[in-house]
C-alpha cells in the first residue's frame, strides 16, 4: 500500500465511521415520494452524464450487503441520511426500521442525518413552513427510531445546499437568486434549531450539525483580495457557525434575513452536543475579476463579490480539488480558537476524495494525510471526538451524475456489484492498529 508509517494513535473511544445520503445510495424511487432532486435531474442538461438517483446503488433492497461491508470494514458507527420523501410514503420508516436493526446487529451505531439536501417535491426553503414541517418530520423519525439511535444529526452542508441549490443554480432545486438566497440559509438554520428541540422532546440527548467548511485563503495581499476573502469565509464558514455557536449573525447578515430574526436566534442556538464539520479542501479567493471563474466545476458568475482562484502546487483529486491535509489542522485550530468554549466537540462528519480505480493508492494517500492532520489537530488542543469518510460506497453524485467516485467500494452501476478498493483494505487495517 501506499503508506507505511503507523497512524498516531487516537484516544480510546474516538469514533470511526463512514458516511452515505440517501438520495445518492437508496434507489427504490418509486417507494418513495417525488424529491426536488428528482424533478431537478429530470431537467435535460442538469446531470452531467444525463442519469438519475432512480436505481443509484440500489441500497434498499442491498442494505443487507452493504451492513456486512460495514462490519467488515470493522467501523464503529455508519453515517447515513433519512430520506423525507421516503418517510412520507406510506410505510416509509419500515425501510428505516429494518435498516436500524440490522446495523445494531452487526454492532455498527446507526448515526442518521435527517436532512440531505432531497427536500420533498412542493416544499420550499424559502417558505418559513418548511422549518416547522421539518420539526414534525424530525418527531416522526426520533418516535420511531430512537429507542436504537443515540446520535442524531440534523442537517447536512446547509451552506452548499443554500450557494449550489439556490444562489449559483447548479443543483436542485436550480435556482440563481445569488445573495437573495440568504432567507434560505436561514430557515435552513432555524430547521437546525426547531429539529433539536423536537429531537429533545423525544428523549434524544446526543446531537449535532454536520456543516461544510475550510480555510479561505486570499489570492494575495491586494486589500480588495483580503476582503474579497473575508467575504467569502463569512459566507462558508461563519454564517453557518456563528448563529449555531454564538446565537448571532456576522455583522451585516442579520438585517438580511427575514421574520423576527432574534428570535429565531434563540431557537437556531440551541445547545448542540457535538459539531460536525465536513471537510474537503481549502479555497483560494480574490477580489472579482469581471469574468466568471470556476471551481471544482461550479461556475461563479461575474457579478458575484469575489473571484475563487486556482490554488497552485498542490495535486488534485478527479474532481479537481487540492489536497491539502494541514489545511484540515488550520481550519480545526482556527475553530478552537475563534469559538473557545463555545464549540463544543467536533466530529468530522465527512472527509474523502474522487479517484477512478478499484487499486486506489491516491485515496489512501489522501486518507494517510488527513488523519495524521486530524491527530495535529487533536495534539494543539482541539477537542476531536470522530471522524467519518465519505463515502463508503460511490453513488450519484449530485450534478455530476455517475462521472466521480468517492467510495472505499466500488460499484458496478450496470450490474450493482459493490467491490471492496484498496482504500477499504487500508481503513480496515487502520482501524485494527488503532485498537491493539
Amino acid at each position: 500500500m501506499a503508506t507505511t508509517n503507523p497512524i498516531p494513535r487516537f484516544p480510546d473511544g474516538f469514533l470511526w465511521g463512514v458516511s452515505t445520503s440517501a438520495h445518492q445510495i437508496e434507489g427504490a424511487v418509486d417507494e418513495r415520494g417525488p424529491s426536488v432532486w428528482d424533478e431537478f435531474s429530470a431537467e435535460p442538461g442538469r446531470v452531467r452524464d444525463g442519469s438519475t438517483a432512480a436505481v443509484a446503488c440500489d441500497h434498499v433492497h442491498r442494505h443487507g450487503e452493504d451492513v456486512a461491508l460495514l462490519a467488515g470494514l470493522g467501523v464503529d458507527a455508519y453515517r447515513f441520511s433519512v430520506s423525507w420523501p421516503r418517510v412520507r410514503a406510506k410505510g416509509g420508516l419500515d425501510f428505516y426500521d429494518r435498516l436500524v436493526d440490522d446495523l445494531c446487529a452487526a454492532g455498527v451505531r446507526p448515526v442518521p442525518t435527517l436532512f440531505h439536501w432531497d427536500l420533498p417535491a412542493g416544499l420550499d426553503w424559502l417558505e418559513r413552513s418548511t422549518a416547522e414541517r421539518f420539526a414534525q418530520y424530525a418527531s416522526t423519525v426520533a418516535d420511531r427510531l430512537g429507542d436504537r439511535v443515540a446520535r442524531w444529526i440534523t442537517l447536512n452542508e446547509p451552506a452548499e445546499h443554500t450557494l449550489l441549490g439556490h444562489a449559483l443554480g447548479v443543483h436542485a432545486p436550480g435556482r440563481k437568486l445569488l445573495l437573495d438566497a440568504l432567507p434560505v440559509a436561514h430557515h435552513q438554520l432555524l430547521a437546525h434549531g426547531l429539529a433539536v428541540r423536537a429531537l429533545r422532546a423525544a428523549g434524544a440527548g446526543d446531537i449535532g450539525i454536520a456543516n461544510s467548511h475550510g480555510p479561505v485563503w486570499p489570492a494575495g495581499s491586494d486589500p480588495a483580495d483580503v476582503a474579497a476573502a473575508d467575504f467569502y469565509d463569512t459566507l462558508l464558514n461563519r454564517l453557518f457557525a456563528d448563529p449555531v455557536l454564538l446565537g448571532r449573525y456576522p455583522d451585516g447578515i442579520g438585517e438580511l434575513m427575514p421574520g423576527d430574526v432574534e428570535a429565531d436566534l434563540g431557537v437556531i442556538a440551541e445547545p448542540v452536543d457535538w459539531y460536525g464539520v465536513n471537510y474537503y479542501a481549502p479555497t483560494r479567493v480574490g477580489a472579482p475579476q469581471g469574468t466568471e471563474t470556476e471551481f471544482g466545476g461550479v461556475r461563479m458568475p461575474a457579478e458575484l463579490p469575489f473571484s475563487v482562484r486556482e490554488i497552485e502546487g498542490y495535486p488534485v483529486t478527479d474532481f479537481g480539488w487540492p489536497v491539502v491535509p494541514g489545511a484540515l489542522t488550520e481550519l480545526l485550530t482556527t475553530f478552537h480558537a475563534r469559538y473557545d468554549d463555545r464549540l463544543p466537540p467536533v466530529v468530522i462528519t465527512e472527509n474523502g476524495c474522487s479517484y477512478e480505480g478499484v487499486d486506489d493508492q491516491a485515496r489512501i494517500v489522501y486518507l494517510d494525510g488527513h488523519v495524521r492532520a486530524l491527530h495535529r489537530a487533536l495534539e494543539a488542543g482541539v477537542d476531536v471526538r470522530g471522524y467519518f469518510v465519505w463515502s463508503l460506497m460511490d453513488n450519484f453524485e449530485w450534478a455530476e451524475g455517475y462521472t466521480r467516485r468517492f467510495g472505499l467500494v466500488h460499484v458496478d452501476f450496470e450490474t450493482l456489484e459493490r467491490t471492496p478498493k484498496a482504500s477499504y483494505g487500508w481503513f480496515r487495517e487502520m482501524l485494527r492498529e488503532q485498537r491493539l
